[in-house]
């Protein structure tokens, strides 16, 4: 029988797409419970004052808050990243996007950036599971 396992999730939301993904929070609240949040600074805010959810909050995306999650990932310290990005809006700090989602896909890092693959993996059996062990490679 399989164990719970607590995870550090990255949520994370471009302006347009920032509703999105606190409707998407209060459609998951149980599961996200469970674990630990972090996200850039707007996001954060309106997830933990929304839904009165835990969040630790980095700098907003275009201010660093996009290179603190990718540090988080390059240090082996998180477990999935929710970035609801906006693909018809390009964002000032478009490189940091492309550099965050590149760093998910170095470290093998479950990454979700619409709400029908955030549903899959926040919903999956394996998610919270401690008979799943994510591939990590070791450069």
């Amino acid at each position: 029988m399989a164990n719970f396992v607590k995870k550090t999730i990255a949520l994370v939301a471009h302006d347009h797409m920032k509703k999105d993904l606190v409707e998407w929070s209060r459609d998951h609240i149980e599961q996200l419970k469970q674990h630990d949040l972090v996200a850039t600074g707007t996001t954060g805010a309106l997830i933990a004052d929304t839904l009165n959810l835990s969040v630790h909050r980095f700098k907003s995306g275009p201010l660093g808050g996009d290179q603190q999650i990718g540090a988080l990932i390059a240090e082996k310290k998180l477990d999935c990243l929710i970035f609801f990005w906006d693909p018809l809006n390009p964002a000032p700090h478009d490189p940091d996007v492309k550099a965050l989602l590149r760093l998910c896909s170095v470290w093998n890092l479950p990454v979700a950036c619409n709400r029908a693959t955030a549903d899959l993996i926040i919903t999956s059996p394996h998610f919270s599971s401690d008979e799943y062990h994510r591939f990590v490679p070791d450069y």
